[in-house]
């Protein structure tokens, strides 16, 4: 299997909230709309592809002045056929590249029952330093706040 990261494309979107609405089914998917208002708006977004076939996405937002930068993970998502075999590593390990750009820290929200995902983040620096309590609707799961610092706090540690 070769998987292939590549900027997301405005054609890419039907199947980004295709795979929100097989995803996150007992949750508030992102619709069409709201993938072409982030790419609109610059936020970064890779997809991973197998061919032509979109497998997975992932973005964030990146914002501060130059030498004070701050991101947020939105989404990372990969189709359940492609689970366990890497693809969610290789969308997160591309984010973390444009994080590291910019020297930035960078956070995200994870569910507190997605113990695949929190060992991923833990095993690429990330701490858990809060919960947010129902933060998920309408199901109401909590999910922690995770951070991974800067790269220049990670070299000096």
């Amino acid at each position: 299997m070769t998987v292939r990261v590549a900027p997301l494309r405005h054609a890419d979107v039907p199947r980004c909230a295709e795979l929100e609405k097989i995803l996150f089914p007992n949750e508030d998917p992102w619709s069409e709309s709201a993938f072409v208002s982030e790419l609109d708006w610059g936020h970064f977004y890779v997809g991973a592809y197998v061919g032509d076939q979109l497998i997975g996405y992932a973005g964030l937002s990146v914002a501060g002045a130059p030498g004070d930068m701050e991101a947020s993970v939105h989404n990372i998502a990969v189709d359940p056929a492609w689970q366990r075999q890497g693809v969610g590593r290789v969308l997160l390990r591309a984010l973390l590249s444009r994080v590291d750009q910019e020297n930035a820290a960078v956070f995200l929200e994870v569910r507190t029952d997605n113990a695949s995902a929190i060992a991923l983040y833990e095993a690429h620096g990330f701490t858990t330093v809060g919960l947010r309590r129902r933060y998920y609707q309408p199901s109401g799961a909590d999910a922690f706040t995770m951070v991974r610092p800067e790269r220049a706090s990670l070299e000096t540690t």
